[in-house]
């Protein structure tokens, strides 16, 4: 993996580093195409003693803008379901497989499209480094992108989306719809994706909940 310097860093997690170190390092990455051409890397975000990290695919436009995972539409419904869950977004910790937002050239527009296999390869080692710091005792998976990267290339979000898994690393894992997959649905089925999306978040939050006590 290249850096600005032009040295080769070994891009997992290094002895007695931190989230913060590793996020600086992330930001120095030249590891596929997709830092040419956006603002900044997009790191996760959040405590570094969250018992939840939620996990999406990749950064879209304010993303991008603003250096912070799930600040655009998709995260403002994830908000909404976080709340209505009664989990505080600022206890939980949030990244994506991608730190930098892939899009594609539609007109004068810039259109966010999904990760390529090279680019989740590619950013991989910074999500290993991230569970290995967190150790969280339980996962989110927003997507099937996320999902296959935490549950395996088998994994099919149609079938198994809903239901508890434990890794090797993480004890209790589930898979639900992501957000923004909610908001491109036509009026017909909008409001049964949110209230999917809804009830695994709250699903989520009994686990949480039950797991402190």
């Amino acid at each position: 993996m290249l850096f600005e310097t032009g040295d080769e860093v070994p891009p997992g997690l290094l002895a007695g580093e931190t989230l913060a170190d590793v996020a600086a390092r992330a930001r120095r990455c030249r590891a596929c195409p997709l830092y040419a051409d956006n603002t900044q890397t997009v790191f996760g975000h959040g405590p570094p003693d969250a018992r939840l990290m939620l996990i999406g695919e990749a950064p879209g436009e304010q993303e991008d803008r603003q250096g912070i995972p799930f600040v655009g539409p998709a995260g403002q419904l994830l908000d909404q379901a976080l709340a209505e869950a009664g989990l505080a977004r600022e206890r939980l910790y949030v990244t994506n497989i991608v730190k930098h937002r892939p899009w594609v050239l539609q007109g004068t527009r810039r259109k966010n499209r999904p990760p390529r296999v090279s680019e989740i390869r590619a950013c991989r080692p910074w999500l290993d480094a991230e569970l290995a710091l967190l150790r969280p005792q339980i996962v989110l998976c927003l997507g099937a992108p996320a999902a296959r990267e935490i549950l395996g290339k088998e994994f099919k979000l149609t079938q198994q989306r809903g239901q508890w898994f434990q890794t090797p690393q993480v004890p209790h894992v589930l898979a639900t719809l992501h957000p923004a997959y909610v908001l491109i649905q036509p009026p017909e089925s909008l409001e049964a994706a949110r209230a999917t999306l809804f009830a695994d978040i709250a699903e989520v939050a009994r686990r949480y909940r039950a797991l402190a006590l």
